[in-house]
């Protein structure tokens, strides 16, 4: 990812980008320097540690263990320090700036861009820059300044971020057209007994949420197939591998969505930001802006 700390430590975003690309080439094109140049840098950098970052691995390089370390350690510096150049830039001028918005890769296809369209359109040079992945990677960066907002769910209680409920949305049970369970009204989760369960991958909201709601239900937890995209979900469904609870609105052809019966069967979806950071302006209106319009975006 590049880096824009004003120079403040361009050997760790030298480092970070080799680590990233590989090779001294490909990370010479990202950072815009010449590849000797680059070169340089990251020898006089071994020089002063006393130690190689980096050795040869066929034709091409990777980084030393002694590398490895400072990389991951430089990872974390350089988001605390962009978080700290952004600040200060919003605060120059806050009607610039940028912020980073995290969220749940169900609601990139149309939740996210009718959010943000409102926003733009107030805030026409702020820059958003969108992350996708799962809650708990997304919760984890917030404390660093990685990511300023996070939409996800569950949000567990945590020191660290403060977090406010935005709506509530029912997981259904997505079926194969003729399974069973169709025409049968609402579905009880101990129904779910040995059949082929479909999930998303640990640290997955939805996954989390699936395991609870399994267990207090005494359903073992053995699933088929673990999955990082929902639409692939949906898919093995469609192919009669198995069935999956999911949010409403992942039907494909071949599919049928069930209302499940259980209590609890929900996620409530949160927005969340860091406890010990303070907003920027930019980040100010765009958490304002979700908690105006984002309840009645998000509700089924």
């Amino acid at each position: 990812m590049p880096y824009e700390t004003c120079g403040l430590a361009e050997g760790l975003e030298q480092l970070a980008a080799v680590a990233e690309f590989g090779q001294i080439t490909l990370a010479a094109q990202f950072l815009g320097v010449p590849q000797p140049t680059l070169s340089r840098s990251l020898a006089r950098l071994s020089r002063d540690l006393g130690t190689p970052l980096l050795q040869r691995d066929g034709r091409g390089i990777r980084l030393t263990r002694h590398g490895e370390l400072l990389a991951a350690s430089g990872r974390r510096a350089l988001d605390e320090l962009l978080a700290g150049v952004r600040a200060v830039r919003a605060e120059a001028d806050p009607d610039t700036g940028t912020v980073i918005l995290g969220f749940l890769h169900s609601l990139g296809p149309l939740v996210i861009p009718a959010l943000l369209r409102g926003f733009r359109s107030d805030h026409p040079d702020v820059a958003v820059r969108l992350v996708q992945d799962s809650a708990g990677s997304l919760l984890d960066r917030i404390p660093s300044g990685a990511v300023d907002l996070v939409l996800a769910a569950p949000v567990p209680v945590d020191q660290r971020w403060e977090s406010r409920p935005l709506a509530e949305q029912p997981l259904v049970l997505l079926v194969p057209m003729g399974h069973v369970l169709v025409g049968r009204g609402p579905v009880r989760l101990s129904q779910l007994a040995g059949q082929d369960l479909i999930t998303l991958a640990s640290g997955y909201g939805v996954r989390t949420i699936t395991d609870r709601l399994l267990r207090e239900s005494g359903v073992p937890l053995r699933y088929a197939f673990e999955s990082q995209e929902m639409t692939t979900a949906a898919g093995l469904v469609a192919a009669g591998l198995g069935i999956a609870i999911l949010p409403p609105g992942n039907e494909v052809p071949g599919t049928r969505q069930l209302n499940l019966s259980d209590a609890g069967a929900s996620r409530v979806l949160s927005l969340v930001w860091s406890a010990d950071r303070l907003l920027s302006p930019p980040v100010a209106e765009l958490r304002d802006h979700l908690f105006a319009h984002a309840p009645e975006m998000l509700r089924p």
